[in-house]
């Protein structure tokens, strides 16, 4: 069993419509039922702000602070996490206009917002992700680079900085006379990048399948048969020099054609991750809305237990509006996938009726107009 990182102390301040609260938790589950529009799903937001990046809605962080507040926004958590206990703080501070984020640990500011990784993984499932199968590719690819991150906390500085030389390039490009000396060291640079995230992804994708393989049986949920196209579909199998070799030509022969497309055409960018039912062998994109959501919430389970039997700890779960779409014995076997992952998961919902089955696996709280009490 891995073992369990729990939150037991949360504090926002000036968080969307959260004044201030402090909330003392005892690492049982905790189930968050309201009204639409109560705060439910800010308070899973505060939560994933305990992540590097932008949160769960992937906001600007200057929409982020409540309404009418003087300076940004702040959150506090007491976390037992991977490596002990740990107090962090992260927010925004007046003047910094949303563009950036402080990070505290034990009251020392931190490098980087990547050095949370060090104490806890943190998962969400979000109403806004049940489009995912029929949405853009970016989107499955920003969900596929979440998954990565959770496992590979490089993943994300290798990602930003081959955007960074990416745009370079392409600047580059737009130019009458370009320099081809700056143009190769930025292609090598995209190659090297570029090769390391596309083994990442298909690292992970395979390990998530291996996992979802042996957890069929487990439940109700359908089995994900994932695949990774778009980038050398062909060549992830070579040696990584000779894959390196292979994308930096690529860039080199595609210059006039990118150079008149505006955009680079080839690289891990342009992947998408290919996802069916294995069950009804059909693509996940074409089956009903509850299949969908099985599928998802199944993938999503499938990842916490990967991230826990690779880091040895149990990541902190979130599940926003989780009961949508899943019936009666469907939510019974949630619960007990998730009890069984040895974590602590946060869920919401509108009706606490939805919840029955985790007894007393679970603390109550209603939310209400920026005010939590116990239920």
């Amino acid at each position: 069993m891995p073992h369990k990182v729990t939150i037991s102390r949360l504090k926002l301040h000036d968080f969307r419509n959260y004044a201030s609260i402090a909330l003392g938790l005892d690492g049982r589950h905790v189930v968050l039922t309201g009204a639409n529009g109560a705060g439910k799903t800010n308070l899973m937001e505060a939560i994933s702000f305990l992540s590097p990046g932008r949160g769960l809605r992937r906001a600007v962080y200057a929409d982020v602070a409540r309404e009418g507040a003087a300076g940004g926004f702040s959150v506090f958590a007491a976390v037992d996490g991977m490596q002990g206990e740990i107090e962090i703080g992260t927010g925004t501070e007046s003047g910094d206009e949303g563009q950036s984020r402080r990070l505290r640990l034990n009251g020392t500011p931190a490098r980087s917002v990547d050095e949370l990784l060090d104490h806890l993984r943190v998962i969400w499932l979000t109403p806004s992700m049940d489009g995912l199968f029929t949405g853009p590719s970016a989107d499955r690819r920003r969900f596929l680079d979440r998954l990565v991150l959770s496992l590979d906390p490089e993943h994300g500085r290798r990602a930003a900085d081959f955007e960074k030389a990416m745009r370079g390039r392409n600047r580059l490009l737009a130019e009458p006379r370009p320099d081809p000396q700056w143009l190769s060291a930025l292609e090598r640079q995209m190659a090297e990048l570029g090769v390391a995230m596309a083994l990442a992804r298909r690292e992970l994708v395979g390990l998530l399948a291996g996992i979802v393989e042996a957890s069929r049986d487990a439940g109700p949920f359908p089995s994900a048969v994932m695949s990774l196209i778009g980038f050398l579909d062909e060549d992830l199998d070579r040696p990584a020099y000779e894959i390196e070799e292979r994308y930096a030509a690529l860039l080199a022969d595609g210059r006039y054609r990118d150079a008149a497309a505006g955009r680079t055409l080839d690289g891990p960018h342009r992947v998408d991750l290919l996802i069916r039912h294995r069950e009804k062998d059909m693509d996940a994109a074409r089956c009903s809305t509850g299949e969908q959501k099985a599928l998802l919430v199944g993938l999503v389970l499938a990842h916490a237990g990967l991230v826990a039997s690779m880091t040895d700890h149990a990541p902190v779960l979130l599940l926003d509006e989780i009961s949508a779409h899943l019936d009666e014995g469907r939510r019974a076997a949630l619960f007990d996938r998730v009890d069984g992952l040895g974590g602590q998961t946060f869920m919401t919902g509108t009706d606490c009726a939805m919840f029955e089955a985790l007894g007393d696996r679970a603390r109550y709280l209603t939310v209400a107009n920026g005010t939590i009490d116990e239920d």
